[in-house]
């Protein structure tokens, strides 16, 4: 068996890392889930994981990423809305 990896399959171990990583941090309550170092582990870990794609295309990890990523991106502008917003 040969492991031939190319810079796209590497760049996919990274982004699956950093979401397994966020959400252990999580389960850990080393971050909060609505915080933006959660968010971006996520969003950065879901680019990752399309960027992967471009060696072998899978429509089901394309849709679920896809998603993530605009769940993330929501999550980051919900976040610096709220801080934005003086508390009254």
């Amino acid at each position: 068996m040969s492991f031939n990896m190319e810079w796209y399959d590497w760049i996919g171990i990274v982004g699956a890392l950093l979401v397994l990583f966020a959400f252990y941090l999580l389960q850990a309550r080393r971050v909060s889930g609505t915080g933006l170092v959660y968010q971006l582990m996520n969003l950065f870990g879901a680019l990752g994981l399309l960027t992967s794609l471009y060696g072998k295309f899978n429509v089901s990890v394309f849709i679920v990423q896809t998603v993530w990523v605009a769940i993330s991106v929501y999550g980051i502008v919900r976040s610096a809305r709220s801080r934005a917003t003086p508390a009254a």
